[in-house]
């Protein structure tokens, strides 16, 4: 069994939706029984930002007449959707960025759309296979809070990675992220810790839950 993790965080030290993520990823490595592992790095390591334009002319004109950028951002995003065809299961983490979704991830959708597999109206090669979505939000966005609806971006990766590529999906989240470090939060100490702990054992839980899902998968 082989799991692709990919990582939109533009921070490696004190990134939250790392940690996390390691939390979920070290839950999977025990209990799965083959830990083959891809990683794909987005965030620290960004696609090129004209690779998706690149990749749709390359779609629309004929082979024996793309340039060589074409060529190559096409080939970027097969390359893209060989490691979703090879991995049985799938671990994204994603943090809210401006209250909207990581410019890094949907360079990444984008480019992996314009794959002939993952096109419009085809079953998607990452159909029915198992992930965890881990995302962060600095702040609190939760129903009730100043900010409700201002976090922009779960929902949406959601709507991609459940409805449009029909993986079988858990999402861990975990917010005021930025308690600790912005002094306009201190006042949230004691809840902050709580939602942390509680993230922390919703990915382990899910990370678990991934290895069996991703067992019950590969041996239908």
């Amino acid at each position: 069994m082989s799991l692709l993790r990919l990582d939109a965080s533009i921070r490696h030290d004190g990134s939250a939706s790392r940690a996390l993520a390691d939390v979920a990823e070290s839950s999977w490595r025990e209990n799965a029984d083959d830990t083959r592992r891809a990683h794909r790095e987005i965030g620290t390591a960004p696609l090129p930002g004209d690779a998706w334009a690149l990749a749709l002319a390359a779609g629309a004109t004929p082979e024996e007449d793309r340039t060589r950028a074409q060529q190559d951002a096409l080939g970027l995003a097969g390359a893209l959707v060989d490691e979703l065809v090879e991995a049985d299961a799938y671990l994204f983490a994603a943090p809210l960025y401006n209250y909207g979704v990581s410019q890094h991830f949907k360079a990444y959708a984008d480019l992996v759309i314009a794959d002939p597999r993952m096109a419009p109206g085809l079953t998607p090669v990452t159909a029915g296979r198992p992930g965890v979505l881990v995302t962060v939000q600095g702040g609190n966005y939760s129903p009730g809070s100043p900010k409700e609806g201002w976090d922009h971006a779960t929902a949406w990766m959601r709507r991609l990675l459940e409805d449009v590529w029909q993986i079988d999906l858990e999402v861990v989240s975990r917010e005021f992220t930025l308690v600790g470090v912005n002094p306009a939060l201190d006042a949230f100490t004691e809840a902050a810790e709580e939602i942390r702990t509680t993230a922390e054992d919703l990915a382990r839980r899910s990370g678990r839950r991934l290895a069996e899902r991703q067992l019950e998968t590969v041996g239908r």
